[in-house]
């Protein structure tokens, strides 16, 4: 329902150092308009480190007829929302005579398609990435201009792999060539920066309010029962939805930060990061979810794990290292494990695709008006093959994507060229990213 009145887009309710904005409600369209606005577009990157069990991801079928492999399984539910591109590469994530490396080199080349300098030193240069050059276009229209956010933290100085610098391995957000953004690891952080203070409050605030004990969403209650007093039936339910998913974040943060006490009492380990990766995971991707609902950022990227991760996925049985598993050598039992793996970080990302399927939006849900792009920097992890590199679309991207296909693009195809095709779409002129070529085509066909 469109009623008559109208409240702003960016309102946000307030009440000592909160700020917790509003998803889209009817009441945000003038009952004077022809038609709803239409929702904006977002874009969401998740990235998974080591590569990927090819033979256990790569559908046999082209098109609409394709099965789900073994580590896409988790995604089966999601079909009629899932593009599967196969064949991109990132020719700049190969040595090109820089020697060993390829992990940083995935990591790095990611998002911008640029070959990074080869050095451990403070002269780090690699390209301005995709979500950057988004976010420097369209970031002063949200509250955020972007977010970088990930499950697993690590140093951006010193070396990490082969010579290259740690930034290269632990960051695929890149502002300008010689500066990467740092992603987020702490739940509670992100979720502070998202609700918890407006730009100009002082820490002291946040103290005040943290010394209280109480939900971020009491000290703006007032604000919300005024707000919802004048709103009709269908926006005060969305409004009473969304209230309780933010407070089941909060809730959720909270049981981690006491859980980090009775396990982990002796390690100087942030509070807020869930110990079980599947939580964190979930977590973040919530985060995400809720940042998108409220538009107050349009663009996100999230690392999975850092790449040439060493994490141990114990939750599911595994004590080995995720890096040198990867390094399997076609021994069957190790391959076993890394397809599990594999699989376990397909199972986080098929949640947030349905949590962004469960949210409406204007006149569809928060899926419809995105773009979520799945992926890594390698294909094979054991031959550190930057070719045929592993790739899900998920969302309707506002019409850019048909989904609920397996497309086969030419042998090399480069991966910015998918890029320049989102950019385009996203109202960002861009004639080149890295090595692109041009605009990648099939990706809307009937």
């Amino acid at each position: 329902m469109i009623t008559g009145k109208h409240i702003p887009r960016r309102m946000f309710l307030r009440g000592m150092g909160a700020a917790v904005g509003l998803p889209m409600l009817d009441a945000m369209t003038p009952a004077f308009a022809k038609s709803p606005a239409r929702p904006p577009l977002r874009l969401s990157v998740a990235y998974v480190p080591n590569g990927i069990v090819m033979k256990d991801w790569t559908p046999e079928a082209e098109g609409s007829s394709f099965t789900f492999t073994r580590i896409l399984k988790p995604l089966e539910a999601h079909r009629e929302h899932l593009l599967v591109a196969s064949g991109l590469t990132h020719n700049n994530g190969r040595a090109l005579g820089d020697g060993a490396g390829d992990h940083a080199r995935a990591a790095a080349s990611f998002l911008t398609g640029a070959h990074p300098r080869k050095t451990a030193g403070a002269d780090i240069n690699n390209g301005v990435s995709l979500d950057q050059v988004a976010a420097s276009h369209i970031g002063a229209e949200t509250r955020f201009a972007s977010l970088e956010l990930a499950c697993e933290d690590g140093r951006l100085v010193g070396n990490c792999d082969s010579g290259y610098s740690c930034a290269y391995s632990n960051s695929i957000s890149w502002r300008t060539a010689t500066s990467p953004n740092p992603p987020e690891v702490n739940p509670r952080l992100v979720f502070e920066r998202l609700f918890g203070a407006d730009a100009g409050d002082d820490p002291k605030t946040a103290a005040r309010r943290a010394r209280y004990n109480k939900s971020i969403l009491d000290f703006v209650m007032g604000d919300a029962e005024r707000l919802q007093a004048g709103l009709g039936a269908t926006d005060r339910r969305k409004m009473d939805e969304y209230l309780t998913s933010v407070r089941e974040i909060e809730r959720r943060i909270e049981a981690a930060e006491k859980s980090n006490k009775q396990v982990l009492p002796t390690m100087d380990k942030p509070s807020g990061i869930p110990v079980d990766y599947a939580e964190h995971a979930r977590l973040m991707f919530d985060l995400q979810a809720a940042a998108m609902q409220t538009d107050s950022t349009r663009v996100i990227t999230f690392m999975m794990g850092r790449e040439g991760s060493n994490r141990a996925y114990r939750e599911i049985g595994i004590s080995d290292s995720h890096h040198p598993l990867t390094h399997h050598r076609n021994q069957a039992d190790m391959i076993e494990k890394v397809t599990q793996i594999n699989c376990y970080h397909v199972e986080q990302f098929a949640y947030f695709v349905g949590k962004l399927k469960s949210i409406p939006d204007g006149d569809g849900t928060l899926l419809d008006h995105s773009l979520v792009l799945y992926g890594s920097g390698l294909s094979d992890g054991n031959r550190h093959d930057h070719a045929d590199l592993p790739t899900v679309i998920a969302g309707g991207g506002n019409g850019l994507i048909r989904p609920g296909r397996h497309v086969v693009y030419p042998k090399d195809t480069p991966m910015t060229n998918l890029f320049v095709t989102i950019l385009g779409h996203m109202g960002v002129p861009t004639e080149t990213l890295g090595d692109s070529h041009g605009k990648l085509e099939h990706l809307a066909d009937v």
